[in-house]
């Protein structure tokens, strides 16, 4: 029951975080773009659709970890499994498509690391999975489910990079207003990732302790 609240409280923080920052993509406009659009034909519709897709990752990934479900309806743990499986698969492959039209060389590294460690951790929970080796299969999901939630923790980490902008800065803009924020853009996607894989691989060493 505590890991299943603990759940909760990651999901609810998850959609509080990820439904305001979908929302201008779900009127399908592209002039309402977080991100600059060079293509409205190819990268717009692209990254609509990964997100979207992401979003039911982020959802049907949660379920996994719900002890009610998985252990009360196995056939629907599976289902769902499948289902955030194919949403990760479909959405890794359309963000390679939206790296391709990021000009910045240190963003689309960010990225593209982030794609492949997405691509990879799925791609293994799923066949351990399948090879019925369902203790690895739980640690793998785990990862998966951290990569999936970087999206996440790079949101939040904005402020407290912000903060440490200036703090590293004397409390000055030296590039301005419009520097500062570009250059935490520039390493918040990295500071998720390292953040998630430190806190995933923890939890995982607690669990085996147990």
């Amino acid at each position: 029951m505590r890991t299943n609240k603990r759940w909760w409280i990651l999901l609810v923080v998850s959609l509080g975080v990820m439904i305001p920052f979908m929302f201008p993509y779900l009127t399908f406009n592209s002039d309402n773009s977080r991100v600059s659009i060079s293509s409205k034909a190819i990268q717009y519709p692209a990254l609509v659709a990964h997100i979207c897709f992401a979003f039911v990752a982020l959802l049907t990934g949660w379920s996994q970890f719900a002890q009610q479900i998985r252990r009360k309806y196995p056939r629907v743990h599976r289902q769902l499994g499948r289902v955030y499986v194919g949403s990760v698969f479909l959405s890794g492959m359309l963000s390679l498509v939206v790296i391709l039209y990021v000009e910045d060389f240190t963003k689309a590294v960010s990225f593209l690391v982030l794609t492949g460690l997405w691509l990879f951790t799925s791609w293994k929970g799923y066949r351990t999975a399948v090879h019925r080796k369902f203790d690895e299969h739980r640690m793998w999901m785990i990862r998966s489910y951290g990569v999936t939630l970087v999206a996440v923790c790079a949101r939040l980490a904005v402020p407290i990079l912000l903060l440490t902008y200036g703090v590293l800065n004397g409390f000055s803009l030296p590039e301005g207003r419009e520097g500062m924020i570009e250059e935490v853009l520039n390493v918040n996607i990295w500071t998720a990732i390292v953040i998630d894989l430190v806190l995933v691989e923890w939890v995982i060493l607690t669990k085996r302790r147990q």
